[in-house]
């Protein structure tokens, strides 16, 4: 079975002119041709394509992603394990960038009392104040807010540093409790759900249970939220979310 330039578009979120300038440089040129002479793809073309968007998205300029797929020495379950370490290291630089959102959304204002290389040593190269001024139209006149930033503005690198270490060491046990295949519902999720949100008592401000389920809804509806969480394991950000519903409602 053979697709049009404009299926495979269709089918890879590309433009065909993209698909034009592939068959051009020799990177992707379809197999068969029309009566008329249009391009026709078939399912092998289709995979290599697949491979080409893969390494494009992993940053790859074109020159490179040519030699990477026409390695004449990479068998398949090479190419498999290259893109797996690939991936491995690209979800590690986005658990980076997520936990650097978490820090500056959860916060509602960091008022971080910093030196600009401390900053560097906790946060690494992600500005944990780009979100300031949407944190403080939506919740500058909360409670919680104003707590948050009193708190957070005496902090010193290693209260960062102690925070951050503390939730990695519950993002680790979260990830072994749902490989495990527990339920939100179960014991272990709740208790963790209820550690979650003494965590952020103990560091920002006091989390009701009514706030935590707002907070746990905006886990699933905030996709920066739901990066942070899912990056520590896919499917996290739902789980937590039912989880902190059970919990507070084991609480109520």
């Amino acid at each position: 079975m053979s697709h049009s330039v404009g299926q495979v578009a269709a089918f890879a979120h590309v433009t065909v002119r993209t698909l034009h300038h592939y068959d051009e440089i020799g990177l992707l040129s379809p197999s068969g041709r029309s009566h008329a002479g249009h391009r026709r793809y078939d399912d092998a073309d289709l995979d290599r394509l697949q491979r080409i968007l893969f390494y494009r998205e992993l940053g790859f300029p074109l020159d490179q992603v040519a030699v990477l797929i026409d390695d004449p020495d990479a068998d398949p379950q090479e190419h498999l394990r290259r893109q797996h370490e690939l991936l491995t290291t690209r979800i590690a630089e986005l658990q980076r960038m997520a936990e650097a959102v978490e820090h500056a959304m959860e916060a509602k204002k960091m008022g971080i009392n910093l030196t600009p290389e401390e900053k560097f040593e906790v946060f690494g190269d992600h500005d944990p104040d780009q979100y300031d001024e949407e944190v403080e139209q939506r919740w500058g006149d909360t409670d919680a807010y104003r707590e948050s930033a009193r708190r957070t503005a005496r902090y010193t690198k290693e209260d960062w540093l102690r925070m951050k270490e503390e939730s990695a060491d519950w993002g680790a046990r979260y990830h072994a409790l749902m490989e495990a295949g527990e339920p939100a519902t179960s014991e272990r999720a709740m208790d963790l759900a209820e550690e979650h949100r003494t965590q952020i008592v103990r560091w920002y401000y006091d989390c009701t249970y009514e706030i935590h389920r707002c907070l746990a809804d905006m886990y699933v509806a905030d996709e920066r939220f739901t990066a942070y969480y899912d990056a520590i394991r896919p499917g996290l950000a739902q789980h937590l979310r039912d989880a902190i519903h059970a919990n507070a409602a084991r609480h109520a």
